[in-house]
């Protein structure tokens, strides 16, 4: 079972849950830290900020500021490699679990609110 959008649905389903997540009391992400923590999220582990910063093609100081603001959010926690102390592994939270949730829930209603 398989959703079509057209462009303008497609457009303006990104725009009313980026708008939601704006209007909110917490601090947006934005789409660099959005994508990393997706990819976290919905990619399986281990994550690294070198592995991170090669798939999505950015620096690994830009993953590091990034994380940064996610890590302040408790979305995601990082730890250094015990087997190689150049690598830092990025975790998973709880509180980062249920930002997915949600996020993945409110895209979910504002899909099911486009005008057909």
């Amino acid at each position: 079972m398989g959703f079509e959008f057209r462009a303008s649905q497609a457009l303006k389903l990104w725009h009313d849950v980026t708008l939601g997540l704006v209007r909110e009391e917490e601090t947006d992400l934005s789409a660099r830290q959005m994508t990393v923590l997706l990819t976290v999220y919905l990619e399986p582990p281990p994550h690294t900020v070198r592995g991170l910063a090669e798939k999505l093609g950015v620096t690994k100081p830009a993953i590091t500021r990034a994380l940064d603001t996610m890590g302040r959010m408790k979305l995601v926690d990082r730890r250094r490699d015990e087997n190689d102390k150049r690598n830092v592994i990025i975790m998973r939270t709880v509180e980062g679990a249920l930002y997915v949730e949600r996020l993945g829930d409110k895209i979910t209603k504002s899909a099911l609110d486009l005008p057909h």
